[in-house]
């Protein structure tokens, strides 16, 4: 992990924030992709994505797409992929019957479960021989710390898109007036 030093480096604030940034990124890459080899899902990354945001409820593939991120051709086919392997069904919507809903599985749950549990042991393995008391605080603050500058992303997208939209209302209102 790369922790830069703000020590009398000569950056401008608006520098060391950028360089913070490229840094964190890279070391939540580096804890993302060392938790994924941990939980030994047996599962692509995709797959596995997937399989969690169908943890808390049954979606749509469009609100799969959402939570996921993925494009909508990517996550139509995982969900069968998944259906294959007993780790999630898909039955017609109630509301819409030309859209597909897909449930997670008791196999599918089993699976994710499992794979959770090695994660933690695996972090628990990292941060031996700190006391468990303190491992708990340290997740904790890492996690709050991640929780806070996420919603302050959120916070400035949103913003951002609100003024771009507000920016296209007057453009095509000028634009419907005329010269």
């Amino acid at each position: 992990m790369h922790i830069p030093s703000d020590a009398g480096d000569g950056l401008s604030d608006e520098r060391r924030i950028e360089t913070a940034a490229r840094s964190m990124l890279r070391d939540l890459g580096q804890l993302n992709r060392a938790l994924f080899r941990a939980a030994d899902f047996g599962l692509s990354r995709s797959e596995e994505s997937v399989l969690d945001a169908l943890a808390a409820t049954p979606l749509r593939v469009t609100e799969l797409a959402a939570r996921t991120g993925m494009v909508q051709p990517r996550v139509t086919v995982i969900p069968q992929q998944l259906q294959e392997r007993d780790l999630v069904t898909r039955r017609r919507c109630s509301a819409d019957r030309h859209a597909l809903e897909t449930s997670i599985t008791p196999a599918g749950r089993h699976l994710l479960g499992q794979g959770r549990q090695r994660m933690a042991a695996a972090l628990l393995s990292a941060l031996h021989p700190t006391p468990v008391e303190d491992c708990g605080r340290v997740m904790c603050a890492a996690r709050l710390s991640v929780v806070l500058l996420a919603e302050a992303m959120d916070f400035v997208l949103a913003r951002a898109t609100s003024r771009a939209s507000s920016s296209c209302r007057v453009v095509r209102s000028r634009w419907a007036r005329g010269p």
